[in-house]
């Protein structure tokens, strides 16, 4: 009854807080005393632990740490690919073409070339002559397709040559490569030719291979010699062609087209008596 009665009035008026208080400083000691025992314990297991036992899990340790530094160092793989990706997509949005993204497998190692093999051929639609991109500016072309591999040759091996005009005047000439992955010639320029060093040049769309308005290069030095007919001109690819690690295989209207027409029936001729329209 005396406990009934002093839980209702502790429970309605509050009273008791501090003789509840006042019990609890005066217990916690025997609280101490009785958690000894099995802090001792805990302290003993801790301290006196096998040398072996220690010795496993160092080891579990480290082979846990190595994994994941492996994983560390594949999520930053995997972001550097991701922002590859995101900035050829950008670029193909910008494009407007039907676009293709194609990844590096090969690069030949004769100093004198410079063309790489991508993992995209035949299957996927690829002929000989397609442009390559990468998310700044113009490759190469395909050279030779595979059904399941094509070659691609670079824009600065030596048998390549990419019609080109300044962006700045429209003035028109050729970007010859020099079997160099970071220089291109413009020969046959007038010294008297307006042009200058940080000039854009872009694709003009002579030749047919590539569309007019892609980025090429960016003039880095103009040497006019008044004793030579022509000045001599170097340009710097705006792609990473020795960084790259995916490309844009590139299909433009005309080509689009002339894949269609490829790949219609032939008309029948006509029989005697029908009339053409």
């Amino acid at each position: 009854m005396v406990s009934v009665a002093l839980m209702v009035f502790d429970h309605r008026q509050h009273h008791l807080e501090g003789l509840r208080s006042a019990l609890a400083v005066l217990l916690s000691p025997l609280q101490v005393a009785i958690n000894i025992p099995r802090n001792a314990g805990l302290w003993i297991s801790e301290n006196l632990v096998a040398r072996s036992t220690l010795i496993t899990r160092n080891q579990a340790l480290q082979k846990e740490n190595l994994l994941l530094q492996v994983h560390q160092q594949k999520l930053a793989a995997l972001e550097a690919e991701n922002m590859r990706l995101r900035n050829l997509l950008d670029s193909s949005f910008k494009i407007g073409d039907r676009v293709l993204i194609a990844e590096l497998v090969a690069v030949d190692l004769d100093p004198y070339r410079q063309q790489v093999t991508v993992n995209k051929g035949s299957t996927s639609g690829i002929y000989q002559g397609q442009p390559v991109l990468d998310a700044k500016a113009v490759m190469g072309q395909v050279t030779h397709v595979n059904p399941f591999t094509s070659t691609v040759l670079l824009i600065t091996d030596a048998r390549h040559a990419l019609p080109v005009e300044v962006n700045r005047n429209g003035l028109r000439t050729v970007a010859m490569g020099t079997g160099r992955i970071d220089v291109l010639e413009l020969p046959h320029l007038p010294n008297n030719a307006d042009i200058k060093a940080g000039d854009l040049l872009v694709s003009s769309g002579l030749g047919g291979r590539f569309p007019r308005g892609y980025p090429v290069a960016k003039v880095t030095s103009v040497t006019r010699n008044p004793g030579q007919p022509f000045a001599l001109i170097e340009a710097r690819p705006t792609s990473r062609l020795d960084q790259a690690r995916e490309a844009l295989l590139v299909w433009t209207l005309d080509s689009i087209q002339g894949l269609n027409l490829a790949t219609e029936p032939d008309t029948p001729a006509p029989e005697q008596g029908d009339v053409l329209p």
